[in-house]
C-alpha cells in the first residue's frame, strides 16, 4: 500500500513551489559570479586589491604599515568596484524572461560583496606579514573589528548598487552614480563646519573611515546602522518602487508568471 501525499499539507512541496524557490533564491545567488565576464570582474576587483597593498606597504613609512592602514586603502579601493555586481544583477532581472522578486536579487549582490571583502582582508593580512620591511609597533591593533569592517564596506556598497541600479536605467549612469553621490554628499557635509558631523551619519565613505580605523565605539555602530538603513535599505526600497511605477517586472514573482502562462 503506498500513501498519497495531500496536496494540502504543507509538508509537501508542489512542482510551483519548487520554481518559486529556484527563481526567487538560487538564480540571483548563481547569476551573481555566475558568468565569466563576473568572474574576471571579481579577480580584477581583488587584484586590484593585493597591487595596491603592495604598492602602499613598499612606499609607506614604517609607523603606516598597519592592517587598518592596509585595509582604509585596499577595502576602499575595491568597494569603487562592488557596486558594478549589483548592478549587473538588477540589469539581468530586467532581462529575465519571467520576472523574478527583487529581494533575492538585491540580497544576491552579498555573496560577491562577501567574497571581495574576506579577499581584502586576507590580502592585507598576508601582505603585513610578509613585508620585509620594518613595520609600526602594534601593526595588528583592531584586526578583528578592522576584517568585520572591511567585509560590511563590501556589502554596502554591492547595496548602493543594486539601489541605483534599481533608480536609474542606464548602468553606466548608475555605476558612475555610485562614485558620484556618495562621494559628493560626503564633500558637500565636509565644506560646511556645521554639517561635518553628519558625513559618518549621512554617507558611506563617513562609515567607512570608522569601519575600517577598527576604533569603533556603540555610537559609531549606530551611525553604520544609519548609513545601511539609507544606501542599502532605503535607497533599494526607492528603486524597486521606481520600478514598479515604470511598469517593470521587479515587482512580480515567478509564481505569477507562471500562473499567467497557464
Amino acid at each position: 500500500m503506498t500513501a498519497s501525499r495531500n496536496p494540502n499539507d504543507p509538508g509537501t512541496t508542489g512542482p510551483q513551489e519548487a520554481i518559486v524557490v529556484d527563481g526567487t533564491m538560487r538564480r540571483p545567488l548563481q547569476r551573481a559570479v555566475g558568468t565569466r565576464a563576473r568572474r574576471w570582474l571579481l579577480a580584477g576587483t581583488l587584484l586590484a586589491g593585493v597591487l595596491a597593498a603592495v604598492a602602499l606597504t613598499a612606499a609607506a613609512a614604517p609607523d603606516d604599515r598597519t592592517f587598518a592602514a592596509l585595509s582604509d586603502t585596499v577595502q576602499s579601493l575595491m568597494s569603487v568596484l562592488t557596486p558594478l555586481f549589483g548592478i549587473l544583477l538588477v540589469r539581468d532581472l530586467r532581462r529575465a524572461p519571467d520576472a523574478v522578486r527583487v529581494t533575492p536579487t538585491v540580497l544576491a549582490v552579498c555573496l560577491p560583496a562577501v567574497v571581495i571583502g574576506v579577499g581584502g582582508v586576507l590580502v592585507c593580512a598576508a601582505t603585513l606579514a610578509l613585508t620585509p620591511a620594518d613595520v609600526a609597533a602594534d601593526p595588528w591593533r583592531h584586526v578583528g573589528t578592522v576584517a568585520v569592517g572591511g567585509v560590511l564596506v563590501q556589502i554596502v556598497a554591492g547595496l548602493v548598487g543594486t539601489g541605483l541600479g534599481l533608480l536609474l536605467r542606464s548602468p553606466v549612469v548608475a555605476f558612475l552614480a555610485t562614485i558620484v553621490l556618495p562621494l559628493g554628499l560626503y564633500a558637500l557635509l565636509g565644506g560646511v563646519d556645521a554639517l561635518r558631523p553628519a558625513q559618518p551619519w549621512l554617507t558611506p565613505y563617513g562609515s567607512v573611515r570608522n569601519l575600517l580605523s577598527g576604533d569603533m565605539s556603540v555610537l559609531r555602530w549606530v551611525q553604520w546602522l544609519c548609513v545601511l538603513l539609507i544606501w542599502g535599505v532605503g535607497l533599494n526600497a526607492a528603486g524597486a518602487a521606481a520600478s514598479r511605477r515604470r511598469g517593470n517586472p521587479p515587482g512580480r514573482s515567478v509564481s505569477a508568471a507562471a500562473g499567467e502562462g497557464r
